[in-house]
């Protein structure tokens, strides 16, 4: 599991858009997730992110309110300040929790079809895991995202292992050189994605996680350029090992951007939830600051701080409480989308790469 306080990866580092890791070594594709930066955005459960946020914007509210700058009571005694603020809050919260609800039926809709349509997908998933199990050699393939993954990529391992013993004879100690990195390579990244999947359950972040930390587009790249560096060295028998691997390698991408899919789904009727949750709630919360807290409301303090500002700080991050749990949702969602953009042989940003790479 890669720790929130590893160093953060960028551009030289081996991140890749598509998900994978652009260096030979098994380190960079950790530390490509590692960070606190990524930690946050990605690792953290949304609802305790969101709670972390609020808390530290309450503490802002009130810390501020210590530091010499006007009293709330005269601001709100003179400006009317309470009825300003929240008053906004009531058309925000309607309008927001809608079209987020709306933008999730729209993308749930894609769900709906005739009987056709539903079972043409039904046959190409199911063409999909026949293909997969033939390549991996495996008679089935289990049924949970998880699992399915973590037996693709024992199949890649189990390909890199025939790779390795079709060139033990071989005289070219290059070629033997290349090839047992690349399956060197192989087999850690396998080890470290395949303990993260091994008893990862879908609807958590776990199952994407590790697939996004498998370098598969790295890998085919590497197992091409062997070929082309190699050729007139290369057995049959080997050609037809970098094949296999190559073929293997291939069915990782379309299963990954698949469980990404469902994934996505399942976050954003999680967050449509949420909000709904919260909307009442801090809609009730708006109102009775707007109806019954003025000026004179709670005199006194407490801890040394005005209770109408305990009050009205408390009041405010309600108030943002939908917008900030809709912002913990999207942001992993966005990322996880921007480090899986391009799908197959392509890796978009700039990496530790070889210079022949271009």
């Amino acid at each position: 599991m890669v720790g929130p306080l590893q160093s953060m990866s960028n551009a030289n580092s081996g991140a890749t858009d598509d998900g994978s890791a652009s260096g030979p070594e098994d380190t960079e594709s950790t530390e490509r997730l590692g960070g606190l930066k990524l930690w946050l955005l990605l690792r953290v459960n949304r609802l305790t992110l969101t709670a972390s946020v609020l808390i530290v914007v309450f503490a802002i509210l009130v810390v501020t309110s210590q530091i010499g700058l006007t009293p709330l009571r005269e601001i709100v005694a003179n400006q009317d300040g309470i009825e300003f603020l929240f008053s906004s809050f009531i058309g925000a919260i309607i309008t927001g929790t809608s079209i987020v609800v709306t933008i999730n039926q729209l993308v749930l809709s894609q769900e709906l079809g005739a009987v056709g349509s539903q079972r043409s997908r039904m046959q190409e998933s199911v063409k999909f895991r026949q293909d997969t199990e033939d390549t991996i050699s495996e008679d089935i393939s289990p049924p949970e995202p998880a699992g399915f993954l973590f037996e693709l990529v024992d199949g890649v391992q189990e390909r890199a292992d025939e790779l390795e013993s079709a060139i033990e004879d071989e005289r070219d100690a290059e070629l033997r050189e290349a090839i047992n990195d690349y399956t060197g390579d192989v087999r850690k990244n396998a080890d470290h994605v395949k303990d993260d999947l091994e008893d990862a359950q879908f609807g958590t972040f776990e199952v994407i996680w590790g697939a996004l930390k498998y370098n598969y587009s790295r890998k085919i790249y590497d197992a091409r350029k062997i070929r082309v560096d190699h050729e007139d060295s290369l057995t049959e028998e080997a050609n037809e090992k970098l094949d296999e691997m190559i073929d293997t390698l291939k069915l990782f991408g379309p299963a990954r951007e698949h469980f990404k899919t469902l994934y996505f789904q399942w976050e954003l009727i999680n967050l449509s939830r949420g909000l709904l949750y919260i909307a009442v709630p801090a809609l009730t919360v708006m109102g009775i600051m707007i109806m019954y807290i003025d000026a004179s409301a709670l005199p006194g303090t407490t801890l040394g701080v005005d209770n109408l500002v305990w009050l009205t700080s408390a009041g405010f991050v309600i108030g943002i409480s939908p917008f900030v749990l809709f912002i913990a949702y999207i942001l992993r969602i966005a990322t996880i989308a921007k480090r899986t953009l391009a799908m197959g042989p392509f890796i978009l940003r700039e990496s530790g790469r070889d210079e022949d790479l271009g």
